[in-house]
């Protein structure tokens, strides 16, 4: 923590928050019912509604509407390092998905979009000093912002099998993205020739409702197909039924060898989550059965309507006709001609199906997956996946809470403008996780020394030789005198008991003092690479001394 409070203390002013927030906060933001059940509820003596706050754009932005008063006072970054509560459905890995974390939360106030910029920069330089200064091997990507909400988001990431995360990045160029955001260059696919009139030709496929049975049995790709993904998309909220949840009918039609990237899609359609759709639901949008829907014949939902939520049902207007679905198609089959895709019927497909001439959509859009191997959008070199985990995250929050919540102040003129905002997030612990998955071995694992609990252990081999071990004590004192956080190992135990809990606590230095103390000399082990070197007990300050630039 020392080292994040060092460096936001260079941009920002340290908050401490109450972790106890009012229901009447997250209700003017609109995150009460939006959080579900990853928030922490509970109720008061008198019965008044609370949580248990899981990140504080609301209460800074209540601090920010009561003492901000004119553009004199922007721009403002307040920051504050505190334990967050979130009941996620998964504990697991350790410190990477608890319940209960503690977290660097920043928060920037300026006058307009430039001056956001401003203070996202100085925040992505700070947490690059950060992440250098814990020795951590990161890269930085482009996010999707989740229920923060904004325009921009940036995540540093940290390459490690055991992430959550999936990052995609080309090694040739800069070019690194969550799989949330990433896109990719495709190759050219050759289009099937048209049969028969060139109009979509049904035929008959027995038993065929998966693609891969499809491609086999007309003798064609996967990439020829068209793949039919249908959705119930939700929403909190009263429906005119009186149901708790809104819905709305989703189609997504994408290349029979690509997958739905259900991030992307729910961005889109501004939706909190998805359902396949059920039986019913496909009868009654696309009168057929499952493994042989598609998209000729669909009832197709006005781009204008799309990500609409508070709107009243119309009877008779085809925008809210009740059989009416809204058809997503991904920009892969953009332009793509004589494709294979399900009739509607049981045991039949069309061929000669061209996107746009035979059928409707509400809106092209990127909704698939990226894939290995893929070519960079950049610079066209095969990208690679790798599982990350995120240890920060910086966004761009735009007037999401400042209008939402009635924060004003007065510009130039005297006119009441919002703020725009930023939010910047460090999980503490992660960071500490980070590097044990980075630096590790059959052995234990090692810390870099600025975030190390010791940056040296002194072992006295053998406590009964008063030689070693007031040689020990003086080394250790000696080093502590000049900076270094050192460790006494004087246990009176076996040197192998010793050495192998040094190496299971990760610091990074080992200072064995043995028996070749009578010739005046200490041996130093470097735990990341088990290199080891006699040095003279005299020398051993300026040996860490010429060190501890690399090592710091």
């Amino acid at each position: 923590m020392g080292i994040v409070r060092q460096e936001m203390d260079k941009i920002g002013q340290e908050f401490y928050l109450p972790t106890l927030h009012p229901r009447d906060l997250w209700e003017e933001s609109g995150r009460w019912t939006v959080m579900g059940d990853n928030m922490f509820r509970l109720k008061d003596r008198k019965g008044a509604d609370l949580c248990l706050g899981m990140t504080h754009e609301e209460v800074m932005t209540d601090i920010a509407r009561k003492e901000l008063r004119s553009y004199k006072q922007l721009p403002q970054i307040w920051y504050q390092i505190q334990t967050k509560f979130r009941d996620e459905p998964r504990p697991k890995s350790g410190l990477l998905r608890v319940r209960q974390f503690i977290m660097k939360d920043a928060y920037s106030f300026d006058m307009d979009a430039a001056g956001l910029d401003l203070s996202y920069l100085k925040h992505y330089d700070a947490y690059c000093r950060i992440f250098d200064r814990c020795g951590l091997k990161y890269m930085v990507i482009d996010a999707h912002s989740g229920a923060m909400g904004g325009s921009q988001s940036q995540e540093f990431m940290v390459r490690t099998p055991a992430g959550e995360d999936q990052v995609v990045s080309c090694e040739k160029c800069a070019y690194a993205a969550n799989m949330e955001k990433a896109t990719s260059k495709l190759a050219p696919i050759e289009d099937l020739k048209p049969e028969g009139d060139g109009k979509p030709l049904l035929v008959h496929t027995p038993g065929k409702g998966a693609i891969a049975d499809v491609a086999e049995f007309l003798k064609i790709s996967a990439k020829q197909d068209i793949k039919t993904v249908a959705y119930m998309a939700q929403n909190p909220g009263k429906d005119k039924d009186g149901n708790k949840t809104l819905e709305q009918p989703v189609v997504v039609f994408l290349r029979g060898d690509h997958m739905v990237n259900e991030i992307k899609l729910l961005t889109l359609v501004k939706a909190s989550q998805l359902r396949p759709m059920q039986t019913e639901e496909l009868e009654k949008y696309f009168q057929g059965p499952a493994g042989y829907i598609g998209p000729i014949g669909l009832v197709v939902k006005p781009r204008e309507t799309l990500g609409v939520w508070d709107r009243k049902e119309h009877a008779g207007d085809p925008k809210y006709d009740d059989r009416a679905v809204y058809v997503l198609l991904d920009e892969a089959l953009v332009g793509r001609t004589n494709m294979i895709c399900g009739a509607n019927q049981l045991d039949y497909h069309f061929k000669n199906v061209t996107p746009g001439k035979d059928f409707q959509y509400t809106i092209a859009a990127d909704l698939r997956s990226v894939t290995a191997g893929e070519d960079c959008p950049n610079c066209g070199a095969p990208l690679r996946i790798d599982t990350a985990v995120e240890v920060g995250h910086i966004f761009k929050l735009g007037y999401k809470y400042s209008e939402s919540m009635g924060a004003r102040v007065l510009d130039r003129n005297g006119k009441e403008v919002a703020p725009i905002m930023g939010s910047y997030g460090i999980g503490i612990e992660r960071i500490l996780t980070a590097a044990v998955e980075q630096n590790n071995d059959e052995n234990g694992f090692w810390l870099p020394p600025s975030i190390a609990p010791f940056e040296v252990v002194v072992v006295a081999t053998n406590t009964k030789d008063e030689t070693i071990r007031t040689t020990a004590e003086n080394v250790a004192r000696q080093l502590e005198a000049s900076g270094y956080d050192v460790l006494l190992d004087d246990r009176d135990e076996r040197p192998g008991v010793k050495f192998k809990d040094a190496d299971l606590v990760g610091i990074p230095f080992r200072i064995n003092v043995g028996k070749k103390v009578t010739e005046g000399m200490l041996e130093v082990v470097q735990r990341s690479t088990r290199q080891t070197a006699d040095v003279k007990i005299s020398a051993i300050t300026e040996y860490f001394q010429e060190l501890r630039p690399a090592a710091r």
